[in-house]
């Protein structure tokens, strides 16, 4: 069973930066296409940073230009650098394929970010 295991979250001050990990047990992760996820409170699950099994990259407009997604295939490993933290950025981040649904959900990892 492909388990995921995101960690790196934490409590920042706007302006601050973090960087997430995904690890990613089993087959799959070089196969597929990998998302970063988050769910802020009261809010639907989006999809904010993907990349493909090549390295292609896509993001939603509004971590644009602050957040940059990686993967090391070798390592089973997907990272999503965030830069120029907002409180906006505030919310459980997770990591699945994309579109979501090859591997179960793991636990997430919160990202707090607040003066």
């Amino acid at each position: 069973q492909v388990q995921l295991v995101e960690s790196g979250g934490g409590l920042m001050q706007p302006g601050g930066s973090l960087r997430l990990s995904c690890a990613v047990s089993g087959s799959i992760f070089s196969m597929y296409a990998m998302g970063w996820y988050r769910q802020a409170p009261g809010k639907q699950r989006e999809l904010v940073a993907a990349i493909t099994s090549r390295g292609t990259t896509t993001y939603a407009e509004s971590v644009k230009g602050r957040f940059t997604i990686s993967r090391d295939n070798a390592k089973n490993t997907m990272y999503l650098r965030m830069n120029s933290l907002k409180p906006e950025d505030t919310a459980v981040y997770y990591c699945n394929t994309d579109p979501p649904g090859r591997a179960n959900w793991g636990q997430g990892t919160q990202v707090t970010v607040s003066s």
